[in-house]
């Protein structure tokens, strides 16, 4: 399984970016992907995540409503679209897959990563 993630940059507060990550390879029917980011200095944390079949979703508390994660079928693709974004969502930002059953915050968990886009916002 590869892992592609995309659509990171500079942004001023209170403005928006969608990432992407496209999943190719041997990927099954069920998994979770979920995207966790990581500031520098600090440790890699569980931002949100989407159970591929049955769709349901999970939110870190920090999120509070900000962000929204979704996906194309077709494309194989989980987006994650930030809105009213802070100066301390600056960080790397991950998308991860996991085979497991539910939705786990933990990032041990996770099988398969990609390689990071960059997200910072500026105040």
């Amino acid at each position: 399984v590869q892992l592609q993630a995309s659509g990171g940059g500079l942004v001023q507060a209170g403005g928006s970016l969608r990432l992407s990550c496209a999943a190719s390879g041997r990927t099954f029917s069920r998994y979770c992907m979920s995207w966790f980011r990581q500031a520098p200095g600090k440790e890699r944390e569980f931002v949100a995540g989407m159970r591929w079949g049955g769709y349901s979703t999970h939110y870190a508390a920090f999120v509070e409503g900000r962000f929204t994660i979704s996906r194309d079928n077709a494309k194989n693709t989980v987006y994650l679209q930030m809105n009213s974004l802070k100066p301390e969502d600056t960080a790397i930002y991950y998308c991860a897959l996991d085979y497991g059953a539910a939705i786990s915050d933990n990032r041990a968990d996770y099988e398969y990563w990609g390689q990071g886009t960059q997200v910072t916002v500026s105040s």
